[in-house]
C-alpha cells in the first residue's frame, strides 16, 4: 500500500492553481496576509468563491517569504488515522524537521514550535464531523504561535469554539458579503473571457440578479459565450439559488461535443481524477488529452498543481458541476453506475489501496464485491484499531449480505462496540445468528464479546461469569479475538479485585501478542491500559502514565501529544497527565478524548474525562463550564440508565459547592447521590472512576469542613484499614491526605503537619499532585505549616526531592492567606461606605470562585471594570486580598 500514499496526497496537498482569468481578490489577499489572528475562518456556500480567494492569499503569502502549506480535505478525513497522516506531511512541506529514525513525528507539536511565520490551509473543511479530528484541529488553533495562523474554508460553521476565539481577538472571518463579487468584479470576470461585453445596464442586470455569487455569474458567463445566446438571456436569468446553477450547467453540458460531455458523466463519480483512474473507467479515449482539453476550457474542472510547479498531472470537478454530473448520470445512466464504481474499485484495488476501492464498491451498490475486498482487509483495519472505518461500511452494507460472512459480522460488531457504544452492539449481537453459527470459531468468538459488552454496561458480575466460561474455549480461531477476551477479562478481574489472576492474562494477552502474524496495535493498547490501571491503583503513577503513553501512541504512527482517536487509553492518559497537574496538556487531550468517551459509552471514562473537564473549568474561573460538564455527565447517566455516573455527577457538584463555601448545598447534593445498593458494590470492586471519588470519603471531607472533625477522623481511620488492607496504595495517599486535614480542623497542628509531611514522602517519589491540590485552600494553608517547619529542621535531615515537590505544590496554589489574614477582622471593619448592589454580585461570584474574565462575561462588563469593582470592594472592607473580603464578607452578612 506504501506506493500509494505519494498519489494520495499529492491530490489533497496541493492547492489549485491561480489562474490569469481569476479575478484578482485584492482586498481579501491583504487581510489574510495581514492578519494576526490564529484563525482565518472564509465561510460561505458553494460556489462563492472560497477556494480561490483562499488560494489567492496563499500565493500573496509566499510572495512575501512566508512558508505555507495546503490540504484539501474529503469525507474520509473523519478517520483520524488518516488525518494526522496528511497533517504530518503538511508539516514537512512547511520546511519544518521530521521524524528521526521510527520515532512518532508529532506534527502539531511542530506548529507549536516553529518560530518562522507560516499558514496552514484547510479546503472543504465542512466535510469533517468526526469529534477527535475537530478536536485535534482545535488544539492546533489554540498552540498555533506568533506569526502562524490557520486558513479554513467551508461551507458550514464548523465546531472550533469559535466564540472564545472571536472574543480574544484570535479571529478573522470571511464570510458570504465579503466574497460576493462587486459590480466592478463582476465586470472584470466578464471581460477577462473574452466574450462579447455586456452593455452598462445588462452587467448591472446580471449583477443583481446573480447578488454577488461568483458560480451564478461563471456559469452565466458560459452560456452568454455560446453563438446564438438569446438577447434577453440576462433578462430571463432569475434567481441565485442551487437551481440556477443546475439549469445552467444542464444548458452548458447539452452543447459540449458526445465524447467531453459522456466524459464528464463517467468520471463525475471520482473526488479527484488522474488520467489513469479516469481510463480505467473509460478504456476506449484518451482520458489524458481530455482533461488538458476540458482544463484548457476552463470547464468546471481545478487543477491541482505539482509540488514542483511543473504540469498539472490531476484535477477535480468544481463541487456544483460534480454534484450535477453525478445527478444527471443517475437520470440518464442508472445502469452504469454500478459498472463505473466497480471499474474504479477494481482500479484502486490494483494500486493497493483497499480504502477507496471499498468506498466505490459500497457507493456503486457492490456490496459482494465490498465483502470480498473487506474478507482480505477487515482484519488488518481490526487490528490496526480502525473502528470508525469499519462501522462506516458496514453500516452500508445490507444485514442479509453480511450474514453471508460471518467472520465479517464479528468484526462489524467490533466495531459498533468500539464507537456506537456496547448496548447498539449487544442488540446486534442478540439479533444476528453468530452465537448459534455452525462453525465452531464463530460461535466461540461470539462468546467472547459477551464480557467485553457487559463490562462496558456496567455489569461486571455478569461479565465475569461469561468470561469465565469463554476462557475455557481458547483459542478461538481469530487472533483478535483471542487477545481482546484476555484483556476484556484481565479488566474484569481487576475491578473484582483479584490483581494478581489479571496480571497473569495481561501477561498472556502480550505474548499472544508477540507471537502473532501481525502486531494488534489495537490489543496492545487494551494490555497497556488494563496493565496501566493496575500500576495506578497501586500508587506506581509514572509507570502507569509510561504505559498509557504507549497505549494511546500504539495504534498510530503518527501523534500529536498523544491525542488521537483512541477513547479507551486517550482518558486514562489524560488523568494522569491532569494528575501531574499539566492542566493544558489535559484539557487539549480532553477535547480529542471526552467525546469518543461519551459516544462509546464507558461509565468510568465519562465519568473521568467530564469530573476532569469540570475541575480544570473550576480552576480557571470558569464556574458556568465546570457546572455544565456535571450537567452533561448526569443526562448522559440518566439517558443511558447507569446510576453510578448519575451519582459521580452528584458527588462532584457536591465536591465543588463544598469548595465554594456552601455546606448545606454540598450536604444535599451528597444525600442525592447516597444510593446504598450502588455504593455497597462500589466497596466490593475496584471502579477505576472511584478510586479516590466515593461516597464515604466524601461525607468524611464534608464533616471536616463544615460537621464535625472528630467524626471524620473516626470515618477516616475505619477506610484506611480498609485501603491499606486491600493494597489500594493510592487511596491510602488521598485518605492520609484528608486525615490530616482533620487533624488540623480539631486543633492538632503537630499530627496534621506530620502527617502531610508523610504523604509528600510518598507523593513527591512519584509525583502526585491534584490528588494534595484537589482538596482546596486547607490543604494549602496546612502544607504552608509543613514547609515553616521542614525550614527549621536540621539540615542532614531535610529530604531535597520532598522540599522540591512541596514548593511545587505551594507555586501550584498561588498566593494563600495566612489563616489570621483571613478571619475577619474586628466589628469594625470596612469602612462606612456601603457596598453596591454590582459590588455585591462580584463578591458572590469571586466567592463561587469565578476569574475575573469569567465574571465580566456574566455581569456584560470588560475585564478593567471587574478590576475596578474589586478594588473598590477591598477598599470598603478593609481587605488585603480577594480571600480576605470574601471571609469578611461573609463575616458581616453581605454574601452568604
Amino acid at each position: 500500500m506504501s506506493p500509494s500514499v505519494p498519489r494520495i496526497l499529492e491530490a489533497k496537498l496541493n492547492p489549485p492553481s491561480v489562474a490569469h482569468t481569476q479575478v484578482p481578490r485584492v482586498a481579501i489577499s491583504d487581510e489574510i496576509a495581514g492578519t494576526a489572528a490564529r484563525l482565518v475562518l472564509v465561510r460561505a456556500p458553494a460556489g462563492f468563491g472560497k477556494t480561490t480567494a483562499m488560494a489567492q492569499a496563499r500565493q500573496r503569502l509566499d510572495e512575501q517569504g512566508v512558508a505555507t502549506a495546503w490540504l484539501t480535505l474529503d469525507r474520509a478525513d473523519n478517520d483520524m488515522s488518516r488525518f494526522v497522516s496528511c497533517l504530518g506531511e503538511v508539516v514537512l512541506r512547511l520546511g519544518m524537521e521530521g521524524p528521526r529514525g521510527n520515532a512518532p513525528f508529532d506534527a502539531v507539536a511542530a506548529l507549536a514550535s516553529q518560530d518562522a511565520p507560516f499558514a496552514l490551509f484547510l479546503d472543504e473543511f465542512e466535510v469533517v464531523h468526526e469529534p477527535a479530528v475537530l478536536g485535534l484541529v482545535r488544539e492546533i488553533v489554540e498552540h498555533m504561535p506568533r506569526g502562524g495562523r490557520i486558513v479554513i474554508g467551508s461551507r458550514s460553521l464548523p465546531d472550533l469554539g469559535l466564540g472564545r476565539l472571536r472574543a480574544r481577538g484570535q479571529l478573522l472571518e470571511i464570510d458570504t458579503d465579503r466574497l460576493r463579487f462587486s459590480l466592478e468584479e463582476t465586470g472584470a470576470f466578464l471581460g477577462q473571457r473574452a466574450m462579447p461585453a455586456l452593455s452598462a445596464k445588462r452587467l448591472d442586470q446580471l449583477h443583481r440578479k446573480t447578488e454577488g455569487w461568483v458560480a451564478a455569474i461563471w456559469l452565466a458567463s458560459m452560456a452568454l459565450e455560446r453563438p446564438g445566446v438569446a438577447p434577453d438571456f440576462v433578462e430571463r436569468f432569475s434567481g441565485s439559488n442551487r437551481a440556477v446553477a443546475e439549469y445552467l450547467a444542464e444548458d452548458v453540458l447539452a452543447h459540449q461535443p458526445g465524447t467531453i460531455r459522456d466524459f464528464l458523466l463517467r468520471t463525475s463519480i471520482l473526488r479527484q481524477l488522474d488520467p489513469s483512474v479516469c481510463q480505467a473507467l473509460i478504456p476506449r479515449g484518451n482520458s489524458a488529452a481530455i482533461l488538458e482539453q476540458l482544463a484548457a476550457a476552463d470547464l468546471f474542472l481545478t487543477p491541482i498543481s505539482s509540488e514542483s510547479g511543473g504540469e498539472t498531472s490531476a484535477w477535480r470537478y468544481h463541487s456544483l458541476f460534480a454534484d450535477f454530473l453525478r445527478a444527471q448520470l443517475a437520470r440518464e445512466q442508472p445502469d452504469e453506475l454500478a459498472r463505473l464504481h466497480l471499474a474504479a474499485s477494481g482500479w484502486y484495488e490494483s494500486q493497493g489501496r483497499p480504502v477507496p476501492a471499498i468506498d466505490h464498491a459500497i457507493e456503486g451498490g457492490d456490496h459482494p464485491h465490498a465483502l470480498t475486498l473487506l474478507d482480505t482487509w477487515a482484519e488488518q483495519f481490526l487490528e490496526q484499531g480502525r473502528m470508525r472505518l469499519l462501522a462506516r461500511w458496514f453500516a452500508a452494507i445490507p444485514e442479509h449480505q453480511l450474514r453471508q460472512h460471518p467472520f465479517l459480522q464479528l468484526i462489524a460488531l467490533w466495531a459498533e462496540c468500539f464507537t456506537h457504544g456496547p448496548w447498539d452492539a449487544m442488540a446486534r449481537l442478540e439479533a444476528s445468528d453468530c452465537v448459534h453459527s455452525p462453525v465452531p470459531e464463530v460461535r466461540a468468538c461470539a462468546h467472547t464479546l459477551y464480557p467485553l459488552l457487559w463490562a462496558m454496561q456496567d455489569r461486571y458480575d455478569e461479565a465475569y461469569e461469561a468470561g469465565r466460561a469463554c476462557l475455557n474455549r481458547l483459542p478461538t480461531g481469530l487472533a483478535f479475538a483471542d487477545s481482546a477476551l484476555l484483556n476484556a477479562m484481565a479488566n474484569i478481574l481487576s475491578v473484582m479485585g483479584d490483581q494478581h489472576a489479571s496480571q497473569r492474562l495481561l501477561d498472556a494477552a502480550r505474548s499472544k501478542q508477540g507471537h502473532a502474524k501481525g502486531e494488534s496495535t489495537f490489543n496492545r493498547m487494551y494490555t497497556e491500559s488494563c496493565e496501566g490501571m493496575l500500576d495506578l491503583q497501586a500508587g506506581r503513577l509514572r509507570q502507569a502514565t509510561a504505559r498509557f503513553r504507549i497505549a494511546v501512541d500504539s495504534t498510530h504512527a503518527v501523534t500529536y501529544n498523544h491525542s488521537h482517536g483512541n477513547a479507551w487509553a486517550g482518558v486514562l492518559y489524560a488523568s494522569v497527565v491532569y494528575e501531574v497537574n499539566q492542566l493544558t496538556k489535559a484539557e487539549h487531550l480532553l477535547n480529542v478524548y471526552l467525546p469518543l468517551a461519551r459516544d462509546v459509552g464507558l461509565p468510568d471514562h465519562m465519568i473521568l474525562s467530564h469530573v476532569m473537564r469540570s475541575r480544570i473549568a473550576f480552576h480557571s474561573g470558569d464556574i458556568d463550564g465546570a457546572l455544565q460538564a456535571l450537567t452533561e455527565l448526569e443526562y448522559l447517566g440518566h439517558a443511558r440508565q447507569l446510576p453510578r455516573v448519575v451519582a459521580g455527577a452528584k458527588l462532584e457538584r457536591s465536591r465543588m459547592l463544598l469548595l465554594q463555601g456552601n455546606g448545606p448545598a454540598a450536604h444535599d447534593e451528597l444525600q442525592r447521590a447516597n444510593d446504598p445498593a450502588l455504593w455497597e458494590r462500589e466497596r466490593r470492586l475496584r471502579l477505576p472512576a472511584h478510586d479516590l471519588d466515593y461516597l464515604a470519603l466524601a461525607k468524611a471531607r464534608w464533616e471536616i469542613a463544615f460537621g464535625d472533625a472528630r467524626l471524620a477522623l473516626a470515618m477516616l481511620d475505619a477506610e484506611l484499614h480498609a485501603a491499606t488492607t486491600a493494597a489500594r496504595a493510592r487511596r491510602v495517599l488521598k485518605l492520609k491526605v484528608l486525615h490530616a486535614l482533620a487533624q488540623q480542623r480539631a486543633g492538632d497542628q503537630a499530627t496534621a503537619v506530620a502527617e502531610i509531611g508523610a504523604v509528600l514522602q510518598t507523593a513527591s517519589q512519584e509525583g502526585f499532585m491534584r490528588l494534595i491540590l484537589d482538596e482546596g485552600p486547607a490543604v494549602g494553608r496546612l502544607l504552608q505549616r509543613c514547609a515553616a517547619s521542614l525550614q527549621d529542621a536540621p539540615a542532614e535531615r531535610s529530604d531535597p526531592i520532598q522540599a522540591e515537590h512541596l514548593q511545587r505544590l505551594l507555586h501550584a496554589f498561588g498566593p494563600l492567606a495566612a489563616p489570621e489574614a483571613e478571619a475577619p477582622a474586628t466589628e469594625g471593619t470596612g469602612s462606612e461606605e456601603p457596598l453596591t448592589r454590582k459590588e455585591i454580585r462580584v463578591l458572590q461570584l469571586l466567592a463561587e470562585g469565578y476569574s475575573n474574565s469569567a465574571m465580566a462575561e456574566k455581569l456584560f462588563v470588560s475585564d478593567s471594570t471587574v478590576r475596578t469593582h474589586l478594588r473598590n470592594i477591598n477598599m470598603k472592607l478593609d481587605a488585603k486580598s480577594r480571600t480576605q473580603a470574601v471571609a469578611i464578607a461573609r463575616k458581616l452578612g453581605v454574601i452568604r
